[in-house]
């Protein structure tokens, strides 16, 4: 059950990104497509690809910022081995989304969208998984877990330590 994270050395993976940005050739509507790539590839968007980025296709260092920390989807830390999402959707609010985050808050030690220091859990806050029948749902590396209440969150935590 591990994050589907691809393992590259980061040279090949800084080659790899010299590959992609030259594949657009500076063209702007690359920029969301290129930042995908790079979160896929390296499992978040470091300041060096930042950079690259930025001078390839010539766009100001704080577009890329902001757009990396407008969508939920990239990360500028690695993620953990082991993620997390907790649906706050309406149906999920309702029925408990916020006691659930505050107990995997303080089993955790970390805020959402952090990771813990040991980088095997990160803690994501979503704003819809499209379970609302089984609300509240988090998952665990995409991995459904259903009708969540807050007393179940130290057995996950337990669970995923045991597999770290």
């Amino acid at each position: 059950m591990e994050a589907g994270h691809v393992c590259k050395c980061r040279e090949e993976l800084d080659a790899q990104l010299d590959q992609e940005l030259a594949r657009h050739g500076g063209n702007k509507n690359a920029l969301i497509e290129l930042l995908y790539w790079v979160q896929e590839n390296y499992g978040y968007v470091p300041i060096e690809a930042q950079l690259k980025i930025a001078e390839s296709l010539d766009v100001p260092l704080t577009t890329i910022s902001g757009i990396i920390t407008f969508y939920h989807f990239f990360s500028l830390k690695p993620k953990g081995k082991y993620e997390i999402s907790l649906c706050r959707g309406t149906a999920c609010y309702v029925r408990g989304a916020t006691d659930v985050l505050d107990r995997f808050q303080k089993e955790l030690g970390i805020k959402p969208h952090d990771t813990t220091d040991d980088n095997l859990i990160s803690l994501e806050v979503v704003r819809c998984l499209g379970a609302c029948g089984l609300a509240p749902v988090i998952t665990v590396n995409k991995e459904p877990r259903p009708r969540m209440k807050a007393d179940m969150v130290p057995g996950i935590v337990k669970e995923i330590k045991g597999w770290g």
